[in-house]
């Protein structure tokens, strides 16, 4: 039978919604500068950076995103060889150990942006103040931590034992639940 599908809050709708709106912005003016310069033999010089901005708002805020959804992929072949406690703690662990990168890695962008923002330097080519894109860099790290902090709550729950995705019991579970799509249509005919 297939599982019944969880209603999204409007936390999820959002920062999904800002995912996709990165991602389509970078396909857009990717496109677009390439129509530009080999149809008309023009472009404009400020794709290039906003292109990369967009990408940098999309790696970092999509980091967070995915510890949240589990969906970063990992090696895990010798943690699951271990009975489920000991890979609880080595899922907590895990936690830690990103947890000090981050915490490491905010203080760092914190006193970058601080300075961008004191120097007051302008980007390269588009006319903005170079800390507005990088805050990014705060942000995401931010998000990062309280993403962190949630799945090591998880684990502690016994909702989890590590952050990383299963892509084989994802497999196997949505072959399931083709195969009841299925099943039901062939019985409703």
């Amino acid at each position: 039978m297939a599982r019944p599908q969880q209603k999204a809050g409007l936390v999820e709708v959002i920062e999904e919604a800002i995912i996709a709106v990165l991602f389509a912005a970078m396909v857009l003016i990717t496109f677009s500068q390439v129509v530009a310069r080999y149809v008309f033999n023009s472009g404009v010089i400020w794709a290039v950076e906003l292109t990369t901005y967009c990408f940098a708002w999309l790696v970092l805020y999509g980091a967070s995103w995915g510890v949240k959804r589990s969906a970063h992929l990992g090696v895990d072949a010798f943690v699951r060889l271990f009975p489920q406690m000991w890979q609880r703690a080595f899922g907590l662990a895990g936690v830690a150990a990103a947890l000090l990168y981050a915490g490491i890695m905010l203080a760092g962008s914190w006193e970058y942006v601080s300075k961008l923002y004191r120097i007051g330097i302008e980007s390269e080519d588009l006319p903005i103040p170079q800390w507005v894109p990088m805050t990014i860099l705060v942000i995401g790290m931010v998000l990062l931590i309280v993403r962190l902090l949630e799945a090591g709550l998880r684990i502690l729950r016994g909702e989890q034992t590590l952050m990383l995705a299963d892509e084989a019991r994802s497999a196997i579970e949505e072959l399931a639940d083709d195969e009841a799509d299925t099943r039901v249509r062939l019985e409703k005919r």
